[in-house]
Formats: C-alpha cells, structure tokens, sequence
C-alpha cells in the first residue's frame, strides 16, 4: 500500500513536470502564455483584453499585421506599460541580436522602464512569479559588465542591445529594430501646449526614427491627451503605415473594460476628482482638446442662396485679410458672400509664402471672386501689402470693382478672438467640404483652445475679422 502511494506521488511529480516543461515551451513561442507563466495572477484568462493585446503584439512581431506602426491606447492601471515591458523581454528571448529603443516622459520614467526591464533577466526571487525568465530563456542573459541601467547588451551580442531615452535626450551609440514609445505627455498642461507637441513630432521622426533598422517596427503606446498629439498626427500624415487598437475603461454598452482593476464607482469618483475632460483623455481616449476647444460647431452649406432663375442672392462679396505678423505666422484672406445677415465663406487663403507671391495671388482672387469691397490689417508691413495688392487690381488686372481699404487694428487679439466665438459658429457658414479645400485653415480652426497656448492663431484672427466687418454692415 505504502509503496503504491509512492508510485502515485511520483506519477504525480511527473507528470507536474511534464506539465510545466510544456507550459515553458508554450511560453518561448507565445507571448499571452509567457505573460501567463510569469505573472498569473495579473494575466488572467478572465482579463480578455489583455488576452487581446498580447495577441496583437505578437502578430505585429510575426509581421500578421502587415503596418509599420502599432498604436496602443488604454487606460491607466490596466497593465499597458507592464505588458511592453514583458514584450520587450519577451522579443530579446526570440533573438538576443534584436536592438531596442524606448522613450518615456522624461529620464526618470525612461530609467524606471529600463531598470524593471533589465531586472527581468536578472533577477530570480519576485514573489509573484511562479517562472524567471531566465528558466524560460536560459541562453538570453546579459553581457557581464555591460548592465547599465538604461543602455546594456545581451550576451553573444556584438552591438548594444538596449537604449532608454526621452524627448531630448540622447539615442546614440544604438540602431534600432524595434522602437516603443510609452505616454510622453504629462498632463493636460503640455496637451494644450502647441510647442511641446511639435518638439515630441520633431523628437521622434528627426531623432528615434532616424536610428531605424530592419524590421524598423514602431509602437506607440499613448494616453489621447491631444487630437494632434504624436500619435493624432501619426494617424494624419500615416494613416496607410498605422494599426490603432483602442481601449476605454468605460465601453459602449456602460460595462468596464475590467471590473478587477476599476468598477464604475471608482470611475465616477476619478471624475469627481479630475474633472470629466481630464478622466476622459486618460481613461476613454477621448483627447482633451475637442473639449477644451472654442469652436465647438461649425454650420455649413451644400448650396450657395440663389433664386429660382439659379442668380445669386448675396446683397454684396467681401473679403478681411490679416498679413503675416512674422516668418513662421500665415497670411489669411476670407472672401465670403451676404445674404440674410449671414457670411457664407467662398475662398480661403492661407498660406506661409512671401509677400512676392501673396500680393498677386489675393489680388487675382479679389477679381476671381468679384469682391466689392476688402479690408487689410495695416500693422505690420499690411499697409505696404494693401498698396500692391490695389496696384495689382488696378494696373495688371484692370480691377476697379474691389475697393481695398486697410486700417490700423488696435485691439487685444485674442479678446477679439475669444468675444466673437460664439457669433462665427451662428453666423459663418463654410462650404461641406471645406476641411478638404482648405485643411490648414480648418485644422487651425477646429483645434484653437480657449486656454492654453496656441502656436498659430491667425485663423481666428481673420474669422474674427469677418464677424467685426459684418457688425460695420448691421448684420
């Protein structure tokens, strides 16, 4: 008898074994069983969006999602930075020779990211784990003597084999196969901040980018602070090259995305807290902006105002332009037609090229249009460009139907900008296609805060213009 319990104890070490020897070999070939065979108790099968993610990582690894570039937006606390940094160890077990760069924040969060990553091959006696990796990966060790914090190699490897950086700082010294970028924008200060934003763009394509190798995969892993954030400019000029998986705490259906890690309760109480815009862009990718812009409705039209014999309505054509304050500002021009006390927007120009080339253009425009009547911001050089813009009509192209006046505007502008919101989104009306007929102007619009700093605010500088000449008409 006692013998016979031996054999079934031993059966059973056995066989625990056998079971645990597969579990290691799923794991070096399947990133969801790895994250499952080191951390149990947070990668459980009940947590299918998890599931989800580390299934998607893979297949962009294996190359099934044919894109150059994954997008990952998820709430915090649901395990998006622990899960890239379980892939990065994850990738470095499939090929010691794979080269690797991230970018957090600042060199504080690079570092930390760096650390628990290197600590992961290293280290052997976190309680949570039931597996090292070292058990799964025993040939994937680091070099002896090269384990700096942020910028190591692997053993066998030639090159360095991993770089930790941030906006700013240094990626030298390493090329990258594979470059993961984790929540580089702090707080919805920095989301308003048009400069900020711009340094992350010129960051990442001048300096990350550059230091691309073969495969040359790319991963964002982002909060949506801000609609022209890294990756919503990354969608915009991209699009064709990105894979976007998105997940909100809050689903559509009103279910969480994870009750285990945030009930609805603890959603509510996070609004309580931050406020609604601010949990929405951290836990619903939903980007600040849209909320805390100052357009927040635009009327457009299909069909200019005609009579039945198909002439037009319009009681006049009228233009505002406001000339380029500097080098890097726009010049704008709005040509709109009257009817009914409403500015329906017939052309647009906004652009960045010098006065040699904006003077015949606006006055070609003005005859095009057949304005009867256009008003120029004098400061800043717009007197001079009144003059040849008058010349031009005048002289080249025998236009004696627009008369141009330009005057001195004195007032704050963006208490101007700010006063006249609310009678543009009444009382301009654009044509339906206008984001794609004018997609500079339309962006410069729909994306100008009410607080914050804005790089460019010539749009709605002249939008303004418009509302202050239809007051001058009694509209």
């Amino acid at each position: 008898m006692k013998k016979s319990t031996a054999l079934n104890r031993q059966d059973r070490i056995e066989y625990l074994k056998l079971q645990e020897a597969l579990a290691v070999k799923k794991a070096r070939r399947d990133f969801w069983s790895f994250c499952r065979l080191l951390y149990p108790e947070f990668y459980k099968e009940s947590r299918s969006y998890l599931k989800d993610l580390c299934i998607t990582l893979q297949s962009f690894y294996d190359g099934d999602i044919n894109k150059q570039i994954l997008i990952i937006n998820m709430p915090p606390r649901h395990g998006k930075t622990f899960t890239a940094r379980l892939f990065v160890l994850w990738i470095f077990g499939q090929d010691h020779r794979t080269k690797i760069i991230t970018g957090s924040y600042n060199q504080i969060l690079s570092g930390l990211f760096a650390q628990q990553t290197r600590d992961g091959v290293l280290m052997e006696n976190e309680n949570i784990k039931q597996k090292y990796f070292s058990d799964i990966f025993p040939d994937t060790t680091i070099k002896q003597g090269d384990a700096a914090k942020g910028f190591w190699s692997l053993k066998g490897s030639e090159e360095k084999n991993y770089l930790a950086t941030s906006p700013g700082g240094t990626s030298t010294g390493i090329g990258a196969n594979f470059i993961i970028v984790d929540d580089i924008i702090k707080n919805n200060e920095e989301a308003a901040n048009e400069l900020v934003k711009d340094k992350h763009w010129e960051w990442y394509n001048n300096t990350l980018v550059q230091r691309m190798e073969r495969p040359r995969r790319q991963i964002l892993i982002m909060t949506r602070w801000a609609s022209d954030d890294l990756v919503g400019r990354m969608l915009e000029k991209k699009a064709d090259k990105c894979h976007l998986i998105t997940y909100k705490a809050v689903q559509d259906d009103g279910s969480m995305l994870c009750d285990e890690i945030m009930t609805k309760a603890e959603y509510e109480d996070i609004i309580s807290e931050m406020g609604e815009d601010i949990a929405s862009a951290n836990y619903q990718q939903e980007p600040i902006d849209l909320k805390g812009r100052l357009y927040t409705n635009f009327k457009t039209y299909d069909r200019l105002p005609v009579d039945e014999q198909d002439n037009s309505l319009f009681e006049g054509i009228y233009s505002y332009t406001d000339t380029a304050d500097e080098g890097v500002d726009y010049l704008c021009t709005i040509i709109w037609g009257v009817y009914m006390r409403e500015a329906y927007v017939l052309d647009v120009y906004y652009t960045q090229e010098g006065m040699e080339i904006t003077e015949p253009e606006t006055a070609k425009r003005f005859k095009e249009f057949e304005v009867n009547r256009s008003r120029i911001e004098s400061n800043n050089g717009g007197s001079g460009f009144a003059r040849n813009v008058k010349r031009i009509s005048e002289e080249k192209l025998l236009n004696f139907k627009t008369v141009i006046k330009w005057f001195h505007q004195s007032k704050n502008k963006k208490a101007r900008i700010l006063s006249n919101a609310t009678w543009i989104m009444e009382h301009v009306i654009y044509p339906a296609n206008w984001m794609y007929k004018w997609p500079e102007y339309y962006k410069s619009m729909v994306r100008y805060q009410r607080d914050g700093e804005n790089k460019h605010d010539d749009a709605p500088d002249c939008t303004t213009g418009v509302a202050e000449t239809m007051y001058k008409l009694g509209a």
